[in-house]
């Protein structure tokens, strides 16, 4: 009787720790996952900008490649949407080909400048996201962007140097934002996020032509 007992007891224990090892391994690899509250994460993001001078004629321009890296946060309001911040620094480059003023009369007498504006901005964004399900989300992003300028240089085609522009630069942007793209749980607390945004500014970049800069982003993100 008393071996009966002790081999009760010990298929019971088995039983009892296999299956709270089977809850554990299906609750890991569950087809779905508890919102976070907030989300803080990093991004790196390639893009192509451009100027656009608007009815301005003689201006031809010439969308270039950059980037932007720095800081996301994810405020939930519920568990599908989202106040969407950060802080980034971002790398805005193009080329824009126009007349030489000064020797405008002689054919082919055109200059192509290139410029680099750099920016420190911080989005202002709501974000909505589907339910996670099998490790993954789709979400759409929609709002506004705020930058300063950390710098801003400027040089011909043809020169190795960039001079700073100083004051020919604005020193605010503001911009709309619309976006989207999907999210991968890679574990409980890590999400990947991959998407497009297209950045649209609305103030004036630089005093010459009274261009405005907008442009396309690939965005790579991971959440902690």
């Amino acid at each position: 009787m008393q071996k009966k007992t002790i081999r009760f007891l010990l298929l019971a224990f088995l039983f009892i720790n296999f299956g709270s090892r089977q809850v554990i391994a299906q609750d890991y690899y569950s087809s779905t996952y508890q919102y976070k509250p907030v989300s803080l994460g990093i991004t790196f993001a390639p893009n192509m900008a451009w100027m656009r001078h608007g009815d301005a004629e003689g201006y031809q321009n010439t969308p270039k490649f950059g980037f932007a890296y720095g800081l996301l946060a994810d405020f939930a309001f519920t568990e599908n949407y989202y106040f969407a911040t950060g802080l980034l620094i971002n790398t805005l480059n193009s080329d824009v080909e126009y007349a030489d003023p000064t020797i405008n009369t002689t054919p082919g007498a055109d200059l192509t400048q290139s410029f680099r504006l750099q920016y420190a901005e911080i989005p202002i964004t709501v974000k909505l996201k589907s339910t996670m399900r099998y490790f993954r989300s789709y979400y759409g992003q929609f709002g506004f962007t705020g930058g300063v300028k950390l710098n801003a240089k400027e040089k011909e085609l043809g020169n190795s140097t960039r001079s700073s522009m100083g004051d020919d630069a604005d020193f605010f942007r503001l911009a709309l934002q619309i976006g989207g793209g999907v999210e991968w749980q890679l574990d409980h607390n890590m999400v990947m996020a991959t998407g497009l945004s297209f950045n649209n500014g609305f103030t004036r970049a630089i005093k010459d032509g009274e261009p405005r800069n907008s442009y396309v982003a690939f965005n790579f993100g991971i959440f902690f």
